[in-house]
């Protein structure tokens, strides 16, 4: 089952995140970089920033990336770039799992770099997060930084999965035919 906590991690039509409730004095410190993308990062065309924690240790089949519509077992922490934490998986001892389709476009992006028991951390401008002026109440406003640790990738999509993705990549042609959006 997809684990509820995870709603701060999805987009507009989420809840709340359930966790800026529990969090306070005993946050997870944030890390050195957190207020700006080392020079050491990798930088992808949508300009979401990574570096690698932590390599897997796999070996065949089990070094699958996930794509899109797969769902994915995690372990996170997020900060904004003031060295805020604003949620974490790890301080409430609970791993999440949610399909990557279902989360802010950073993360989508993000994880189907990964490998399953790899960690990295993310800088995600805000274009691909919650944006400047986030529409969901509780959001955390501007670019953020996550450190995410992958430990599992199932596809075990419904087909009213595959289809609301299908949805968001795709438009319908007069013809009866689809093609990919355009991105605006």
């Amino acid at each position: 089952a997809v684990v509820s906590a995870v709603s701060g991690l999805l987009g507009a039509a989420a809840a709340a995140p359930p966790a800026q409730a529990i969090l306070g004095s005993d946050d997870i410190p944030a890390p050195e970089d957190v207020k700006a993308v080392p020079a050491d990062a990798q930088t992808t065309a949508s300009g979401l920033a990574f570096k690698v924690l932590k390599p897997p240790k796999c070996k065949g089949s089990l070094c699958q990336r996930p794509s899109a519509i797969d769902k994915v077992e995690v372990d996170y922490t997020g900060w904004q770039r003031n060295g805020k934490m604003f949620d974490s998986s790890v301080k409430r001892g609970e791993r999440s799992s949610f399909y990557l389709n279902e989360v802010i476009p950073g993360w989508t992006e993000g994880l189907q770099l990964m490998i399953p028991g790899e960690k990295r951390r993310f800088w995600i401008p805000s274009a691909l997060a919650y944006g400047d002026k986030p529409q969901m109440r509780g959001a955390p406003a501007g670019p953020l930084v996550f450190d995410v640790e992958l430990y599992g990738v199932s596809q075990d999509a419904t087909p009213e999965q595959i289809k609301k993705y299908l949805a968001q990549i795709e438009e319908p042609l007069q013809n009866g035919l689809v093609r990919k959006k355009r991105k605006s």
